[in-house]
């Protein structure tokens, strides 16, 4: 078998705070993984590890074959992520936005015209090419930045809360878009989501990650069967997490991960 993704005793600390404490699992090509957590639970930790925007206190970790310490750079040609932020410039259309981020990748001109056009119309935004990216709305504004991820066509989508706040129509779409680029793109997929059905709906095996550590790691099917017949993913995630509510402390060290992109001006 051959894994897209594989993590050995990854560790994060800030300070006396471990965000990340000592995780293993290994993601499969074309699998689609989903990372389940409370609040301050370490996915966006380890999502920036992986992503090379926080070098790991402690462990490995493998991305596309390459270590995301010692070959940053070949990791970063190979991923794409969609955070539930958008990453763009407001006062450019979305084609001068993909422009920028494709000759980031050292795209050729024609190929990154080609697949602009292809990945916008993909997503029902061909029509509002000539837009500033500032005026769109909050499912426009997702639906590009899921573009924008997928531009140099990376093999691996990092997808961090990629329906937060979104209304039920744009989130629907935005599930069956993540479903095609798995099944008919072949991209292997790793979404982090606090929406339960979601998560079981989407994904082929879920890690469930608290205080840090994995806690759980099996198919949708597997992990409600640990509660009951009857049982919903949400009732299998609040038996293995508690139901105390989390407040996610502030770890104004950490890099944005924003800089990941700008970043990508090394991969030439």
């Amino acid at each position: 078998m051959s894994y897209a993704i594989q993590i050995e005793g990854l560790t994060k600390a800030f300070g006396n705070f471990v965000a990340v404490n000592g995780i293993s699992f290994d993601i499969s090509q074309g699998e689609l993984f989903g990372l389940l957590g409370p609040n301050g639970a370490g996915k966006t930790t380890t999502i920036k590890m992986l992503c090379t925007v926080l070098i790991p206190t402690r462990g490995k970790a493998e991305v596309g074959g390459y270590d995301v310490v010692k070959e940053a750079d070949e990791v970063r040609k190979r991923i794409g992520v969609v955070t539930e932020k958008l990453i763009a410039y407001d006062r450019l259309t979305p084609l001068e936005n993909l422009s920028i981020f494709g000759r980031l990748y050292g795209m050729d001109s024609q190929v990154l015209k080609q697949r602009s056009e292809e990945l916008l119309k993909l997503v029902d935004l061909w029509d509002f090419r000539k837009s500033l990216v500032g005026n769109f709305s909050s499912g426009m504004r997702q639906r590009f930045n899921i573009v924008r991820a997928l531009i140099h066509d990376p093999e691996i989508i990092f997808l961090d809360e990629p329906t937060i706040g979104l209304d039920p129509t744009t989130a629907h779409n935005i599930r069956g878009l993540i479903e095609r680029l798995n099944k008919e793109g072949k991209k292997t997929i790793l979404l982090t989501t606090h929406y339960m059905d979601e998560a079981d709906r989407l994904s082929n095996r879920i890690g469930i990650i608290d205080y840090g550590k994995i806690v759980a790691l099996d198919t949708p099917r597997n992990l409600k069967a640990l509660v009951g017949p009857d049982a919903t993913l949400e009732d299998a995630f609040i038996k293995l997490t508690g139901t105390k509510i989390r407040d996610e402390p502030v770890k104004t060290n950490q890099n944005s991960m924003s800089r990941f992109h700008f970043r990508g001006r090394f991969l030439r």
